[in-house]
């Protein structure tokens, strides 16, 4: 099943509606990153600047600069989530942000909104049949337009302690009305135990369970008007969801993380857990002392014979709109995400599961040491991938997820379903009305 973002006929002009008020140039033909701009290319050699949090990137931009000594790429370490684009924000106010950058897909209209990032469709080509249509949707925010070229992928599946699960005939949920049997049925056979929990300290989670659902949390017309449906009715279904079983006490409501949640994973009380592909790096430091004992399945379905999941994670590699050397940037981002060496080099040296299909496969994802019980453990991520639902990102994430935070806490230290409900609520609230503050034309959907 595939599921298309919203609208395609969206410019880059209703993107960036309101961005006046974020503190941007007041008329578009002003801003660096218009629809018209040329590629500022010169002659003579190009040094590129690109900022990145992914581990040994640099190892990866030298194999690129020994091959293309004219287009040398220079490697600038950066912070993760939030940080970066708040430092971007700042560089492109300053007129130096860097010509590359790796930036997360729920970023993309945060940096397009304050005109960070180029639109680079004239050099794109046909890199759009690399990607399942749902990680190419996330580049296009539902335009024409490509903010950048996907570079990992975060699909969400099922991991289960299979060894608990076989001694306790528990099967492996294929539907979310299975997983609460499930849930209740490892609770019986495990009182002190259970299947997993909630976790409030990581919206992300949350948004890709809501994405398999179907929702769209962000909307924009063709006249730039914005419409923000966090409160829809795929992400209510999945908070209902998430709450009752809270309320029933057979989900766990503790955060992730924490030397409580590592102990639950490591010990057995927490027995199975909602994650993306990058999960087995994670139990090997959580759970040192269950190697071999987990399995991964596809994330359980809405709808009996559905075929659908999120993502939790991801990223892209976009090009900044100061940059004078956009073509070359562009080249140089498609090379990094869809040449067979250079995915092969961001496995291992960076770590990254590739957004790109030919490199979800090949000898260099081996299987997970963690895993050496499902040698076709990269075979199905790659199947799961594929299935990957597109997102509906906006220009105000943070102020969603930090909302998220404070008030699915409260909700889950508080067990009640009714709770998690006016959570969603005042998350939808707060979010449209940072909106109408910053600028936007906004409706609530």
């Amino acid at each position: 099943m595939k599921m298309s973002i919203h609208r395609r006929q969206i410019s880059r002009r209703s993107i960036l509606a309101g961005a006046t008020a974020l503190g941007l140039t007041s008329t578009l033909a002003a801003c660096g990153g218009s629809d018209d701009d040329d590629s500022g290319e010169s002659s003579g050699p190009v040094k590129l600047t690109y900022w990145s949090w992914a581990p040994n990137m640099e190892k990866v931009a030298a194999i690129w600069n020994k091959k293309n000594p004219d287009i040398t790429v220079t490697v600038s370490k950066q912070a993760s989530g939030g940080e970066i684009v708040s430092k971007l924000i700042t560089a492109k106010k300053a007129g130096n942000a860097p010509d590359l950058i790796q930036a997360e897909y729920q970023a993309l209209p945060t940096l397009v909104s304050n005109d960070v990032l180029a639109d680079i469709s004239k050099y794109a080509g046909d890199t759009k049949s690399e990607f399942s249509e749902g990680l190419w949707g996330m580049v296009t925010l539902g335009t024409d337009a490509v903010y950048g070229i996907p570079q990992d992928a975060g699909p969400l599946m099922f991991y289960y302690r299979e060894d608990l699960f076989k001694k306790h005939g528990l099967s492996v949920p294929k539907t979310w009305t299975e997983f609460a049997e499930v849930a209740r049925a490892a609770k019986k056979a495990l009182p002190d135990a259970y299947l997993t929990t909630f976790s409030a300290n990581d919206p992300g989670l949350f948004a890709g369970l809501a994405q398999q659902a179907g929702g769209k949390w962000w909307t924009v017309d063709g006249s730039g008007k914005w419409s923000v449906a966090i409160d829809d009715a795929g992400t209510k279904k999945v908070a209902e969801f998430w709450g009752g079983l809270v309320q029933e006490g057979v989900i766990d409501n503790q955060p992730m993380y924490t030397p409580a949640w590592n102990n639950a994973l490591n010990k057995g009380t927490h027995i199975a857990w909602v994650s993306a592909v990058w999960a087995p790096g994670v139990l090997v430091s959580s759970a040192p002392d269950t190697e071999g004992k987990w399995r991964m399945a596809p994330l359980p379905q809405w709808k009996a014979g559905e075929n659908v999941t999120g993502s939790w994670g991801g990223s892209s590699t976009g090009v900044s709109t100061d940059s004078k050397h956009t073509e070359a940037a562009a080249k140089f981002a498609r090379w990094i995400n869809t040449d067979p060496e250079a995915l092969a080099a961001l496995v291992k040296e960076a770590g990254v599961y590739p957004a790109a299909a030919k490199g979800q496969s090949g000898d260099v994802l081996t299987t997970p040491a963690f895993f050496p019980n499902q040698k076709d453990f990269y075979t199905t991520a790659a199947e799961i991938a594929a299935t990957t639902a597109a997102s509906a990102w906006g220009p105000n994430v943070q102020t969603a997820y930090t909302t998220f935070q404070d008030q699915f806490g409260k909700a889950t230290k508080a067990k009640k379903e009714a709770q998690f409900v006016s959570a969603l609520s005042t998350m939808q609230s707060k979010t449209f009305d940072d909106m109408k503050k910053q600028g936007f034309e906004v409706t609530e959907a």
